[in-house]
């Protein structure tokens, strides 16, 4: 009896929704769940079309648009021996546009995002619904039923299915693959760092300054004030000025477009002979090995292109594509070589390095350089911005210290603005802007940071392609060995200046790498500990109605890693003081692999042991892009939904004509029967779940008896639910306490010494500067209470 009452509480067949209770009650929700996990495949009118278009490119593009600033310049750091040079750099820059970033990433990259939300995070979100991969094993199978919980199925035989057989097969993959999705996230905040230092110092080469000399100087002083002033402002939010931002940028494209075709006319329309690959080859033949190394500066010329998959946000993929294809592409080709044609004239080291701003017509010079520095500033804006994104996601997977998250739009749920974060990008920043004082190393910073970015990201691409859309093994084939060939190109040109600035971005990724993975495996090993801990439901039960305690007046929130069991801080904690509240509340927070849960299927309730026990399980699911806001509304929606959750109860007892449970607390398939046709009144359509999902543990009666008493039952379950509702609220109104576990992880005495320094020093330490769970859930100080353990691992 007691192992079965263990199974009850942990098997999967129990649902235990009170959402799902309350939909069946209601009315189906698949018309609403189609539209929610359709809304970003619509079909938009023109004219929202054009105008989503155009807003993307203030967000979506600034990165990209603000290349052709320092491209030529880390191409041809040491001057142009021959102008032929300038045509091969010029076809390696117009065809790695138009292979990386419009056919790589606009036309197929893209459409992999989650429900609108782009980066590595996302798609790992898509593989992790897809295949059980997630090292934390927290989902249950009702999470499966979310309308944002999108997922395809596929056949046993198929490629795809063993693909997820061979992924699920053992712990190193699943650890492999949150590896390479780490490495990837800890690249693109590399990026966040990188990308306002070199685009700000771009663009501010172009001050005039009278002494030369001085010019150096005065560039890094600009910039230097430029970016304090940039990320002063962040917790403002960019809901104020967005709006601003696309026309900078589309103002800034037209500017570059119509420069170029003006150098292409004035200067040497040959350079579009370099539409031909053949000068590709001749460049190379030409220069051997130092043509070779110089791609790690053409590399920077589809820079941003990351940035425009990781800040995708809610644009559609079809507006971002417009915009790409009619603005973005054919103005940064004319940028490009209307400055090439400019080089073929002038090609001295003093002209390389200010390429840009010497290709433009003296009398629109300062209107140019003003356009260049505001659409530098929006640039590193988008980056920063995504930066507060893929951590956020980061944080909620469980791979990143619990931080300080600001959400700063009540229009926007995506713009959020993190402090701590925002602090460390400006020191670096900073420091990389003032230490370096040369863009070409910069630039060769930024070229390695982004080729790792886009190698993590061809490598998750693959899987999705196999696993999400079920692509034949071909077409994933093809895309694979394009993708890699290019990429893995470009990579052996930057480690050839790994010496030359290469370094930093790879210290950068280190060092955050070493801070989300010892966060990553402390809080799986806590996780794991409560699970293995866990008391068992023969334990609980066999305490009777009062626990074996003082059952005093309240409600104690127990906070819980845990969705299913008895968490071991509560044995602990009754262990050492017996006492109780007299209502007690079992509360997880779990993050999910979706992108938000709607606020009506967040929370799930069930009841633990019999209704005398007076306890009950709360499990609170968030998305990676939902917040936890600072007020009283967490604490207020948990009892609104314990609450209901009594009423439904209620109901379900009354409609039945049977009171019949099984021990696992399923009911019998007569009166679930008796539960859609009461009365000949059909209450829904698929109602299977009734208080079965709840695990309360009711007598057996025998049918006829049943029968006999279904008025009374009826009856009485009413005045049950008035009777448990007032005491709820009594509980309620004589004070809750909030009862969270301090779980200290240590490292055994016999552990390497590698595995101390993890567990005991950076473990520890991250624990202790970051955010405590009181403070998430802005749990006052005088109602927390907390329970110590210590255990080793």
């Amino acid at each position: 009896m007691a192992s079965r009452v263990e199974i009850d509480e942990d098997s999967d067949t129990n649902k235990g929704s009170m959402w799902v209770l309350d939909q069946k009650l209601d009315q189906p929700m698949d018309e609403e769940a189609g539209r929610l996990r359709n809304m970003y495949r619509e079909k938009f009118s023109a004219l929202l079309l054009m105008r989503l278009a155009f807003q993307s490119l203030g967000v979506v593009f600034g990165d990209l648009g603000t290349s052709p600033l320092y491209v030529f310049y880390n191409t041809f750091p040491h001057g142009i021996s021959d102008p032929e040079d300038v045509v091969g750099a010029l076809s390696l820059i117009i065809y790695s546009l138009t292979l990386i970033p419009l056919l790589k990433y606009v036309f197929v990259v893209c459409r992999a995002n989650d429900s609108g939300q782009g980066g590595t995070f996302a798609l790992y979100s898509l593989l992790c619904r897809h295949a059980n991969v997630k090292t934390i094993p927290n989902q249950h199978r009702t999470d499966e039923e979310l309308t944002t919980y999108s997922r395809s199925t596929f056949h046993e035989q198929s490629y795809a299915a063993k693909t997820k057989k061979w992924l699920e097969g053992h712990a190193s993959r699943k650890n492999a693959l949150l590896l390479l999705v780490l490495v990837g996230t800890c690249m693109v905040i590399g990026d966040g760092i990188l990308t306002p230092a070199i685009s700000v110092l771009s663009a501010a080469g172009g001050i005039k300054v009278s002494s030369p000399g001085m010019k150096n100087d005065y560039v890094i002083l600009v910039a230097v004030v430029i970016l304090v002033g940039l990320f002063s402002v962040q917790h403002y939010g960019t809901d104020k000025v967005g709006w601003l931002f696309a026309p900078i940028v589309l103002l800034w494209f037209l500017l570059i477009g119509g420069i170029g075709i003006f150098n292409i006319w004035k200067h040497d329309s040959s350079v579009l002979r370099a539409f031909s690959p053949v000068y590709i080859y001749r460049y190379f033949k030409r220069n051997g090995r130092d043509g070779w190394t110089s791609l790690g500066g053409i590399m920077l010329s589809i820079t941003g292109t990351e940035a425009l998959f990781a800040d995708l946000a809610h644009f559609p993929v079809s507006a971002v594509q417009i915009a790409f294809t009619t603005v973005v592409f054919p103005c940064l080709l004319l940028a490009y070589s209307g400055q090439a044609a400019y080089l073929m004239k002038y090609h001295d080291e003093k002209t390389v390095l200010q390429a840009f701003y010497l290709s433009i017509p003296e009398k629109i010079y300062w209107p140019v350089f003003i356009v260049a520095t505001l659409a530098a500033i929006v640039a590193s804006q988008a980056t920063i911005s995504a930066t507060f994104s893929i951590i956020k996601q980061a944080l909620a997977l469980g791979c990143f210290p619990r931080v300080k998250v600001v959400h700063t739009s009540k229009k926007f749920l995506g713009q959020i603005y993190i402090p701590d974060i925002n602090w460390i990008l400006m020191i670096l920043c900073i420091a990389v802007t003032a230490g370096f004082k040369n863009q070409s190393q910069i630039g060769n910073a930024y070229g390695t940071a982004v080729v790792v970015v886009m190698l993590a990201t061809t490598l998750l691409m693959t899987l999705i392609m196999i696993l999400v859309w079920r692509c034949h093994w071909i077409l994933v084939l093809i895309f694979t060995g394009l993708s890699l060939v290019v990429e893995c190109t470009y990579f052996s040109a930057v480690l050839f200046k790994v010496d030359q600035g290469g370094w930093v971005p790879l210290v950068i990724a280190a060092a955050f790498l070493l801070i989300m993975y010892v966060w990553h495996y402390g809080t799986l090993k806590r996780y794991e500990f409560e699970m293995h801990s866990k008391v068992s439901m023969a334990w609980l039960l066999g305490l009777g109605p009062s626990l074996g305690l003082v059952r005093v007046p309240g409600i104690g929130l127990v906070y819980t890693e845990l969705a299913s069991g008895v968490p071991h801080i509560f044995s602990h904690f009754i262990t050492n003081l017996p006492a109780i509240h007299s209502v007690v509340v079992f509360v997880c927070v779990k993050y999910l692999p979706v992108y938000t849960v709607p606020e009506e299927e967040r929370f799930l309730v069930k009841r633990i042991g019999p209704k005398s026990f007076h306890m009950f399980r709360c499990v609170a699911r968030y998305g990676y892009k939902d917040l936890h806001k600072k007020d009283d509304d967490f604490e207020k929606k948990l009892f609104d939904n314990l609450f209901m959750f009594v009423r439904l109860e209620s109901m379900m007892e009354g409609c039945s004509d049977s009171d019949e449970y099984s021990i696992y607390g399923q009911q019998t398939e007569r009166s679930r029967e008796g539960l859609i046709n009461n009365n000949g009144n059909t209450i829904g359509s698929t109602a299977d779940l009734t208080i079965s999902s709840v695990d309360s543990i009711v007598p057996a009666k025998s049918p006829l008896h049943a029968n006999n008493t279904t008025s009374s039952s009826s009856q009485l379950s009413m005045q049950n639910e008035i009777d448990e509702l007032e005491f709820l609220n009594n509980c309620r109104d004589a004070g809750v306490v909030h009862i969270l576990g301090n779980t200290i992880v240590r490292a055994r005495r016999d552990s390497r010494f590698y595995k101390k320094i993890a567990v005991d020093y950076i473990y520890a330490f991250l624990r202790k500067v970051c955010r405590e769970h009181s403070v998430i859930f802005n749990v006052p100080h005088e109602s927390l209470l907390n329970v110590g353990q210590i255990f080793y691992v």
